[in-house]
């Protein structure tokens, strides 16, 4: 019995079992007894995680992964399986700390990102397999192209490293494009806590209009009158650090 790859669920099963491993053995696997998979799909992956000491959840929406995963690994009993990872209020934890991993559906990729910054306060890491460009846009520095909202958003809460780039023949059905895995480490930055939600707001505002200076691109968010002449506004976005847009945020909330 084997699973069909179902493609409205963006699913491509990894075949390659060094990358498998490679994936699994990049999480520390320290500091936290609790690892979710989000997608086991065939369980390529899971059959390592099983091997772990840590609690391990399975992430998955696709019926026929979980009878598959259930009739051919015996650690992977009824409590094991969370339904979907979009949908997750993270409660069978009681508050503990739990990793994330996993070869992530494409068409949803950049909603798991986000949805892991929510929950920050418990994921303290993260190793994933995104389309090759969404990993390079979360791990990108300013003044380069990919540099945009979601590498700003990610890098406020998670240091980011970039690990390596999988090759369409190695998934079964092939994607179109290359993957990428990457690694987040949690590490929110100072003087976030309290405005992170306007934080937000100027990110987004900021890289509304890349091509624009931030004098312009702020006006939807009624730039305050202390701020009009600061050394930002005559700068594009993609030339801010996230240091840069989270002492500017403070300085936002001070002069409202």
């Amino acid at each position: 019995m084997s699973v069909r790859a179902k493609k409205h669920l963006g699913q491509h099963f990894l075949t390659d079992e060094n990358i498998a491993k490679n994936i699994v053995e990049g999480l520390s696997y320290e500091n936290y007894n609790n690892v979710m998979e989000v997608g086991p799909g065939m369980g390529v992956l899971t059959k390592y995680l099983l091997e772990k000491d840590q609690k391990i959840y399975l992430a998955e929406i696709d019926t026929e992964s979980i009878d598959y995963l259930k009739k051919n690994y015996s650690k992977a009993t009824e409590e094991t399986f969370v339904g979907d990872f979009l949908k997750q209020d993270f409660n069978f934890i009681n508050h503990e700390q739990i990793a994330i991993i996993g070869n992530f559906p494409y068409n949803i990729s950049s909603q798991i990102l986000f949805k892991i910054i929510d929950h920050y306060q418990i994921v303290p890491e993260m190793v994933g397999m995104f389309q090759k460009e969404v990993a390079e846009r979360t791990a990108a520095v300013p003044r380069t192209k990919d540099y945009g909202i979601l590498s700003v958003l990610v890098q406020a809460y998670y240091d980011v490293k970039y690990l390596f780039t999988v090759h369409e023949n190695v998934f079964n059905p092939p994607p179109k494009v290359k993957s990428g895995v990457i690694r987040l480490t949690r590490n929110p930055k100072e003087g976030l806590v309290g405005n992170e939600v306007l934080f937000k707001q100027i990110v987004k505002a900021g890289f509304g209009q890349r091509r624009k200076k931030l004098s312009n691109s702020w006006k939807v968010l009624n730039i305050p009158e202390a701020l009009k002449t600061h050394e930002f506004m005559d700068k594009r976005a993609e030339e801010l650090s996230v240091e840069d847009f989270i002492h500017f945020t403070q300085l936002w909330k001070e002069n409202m």
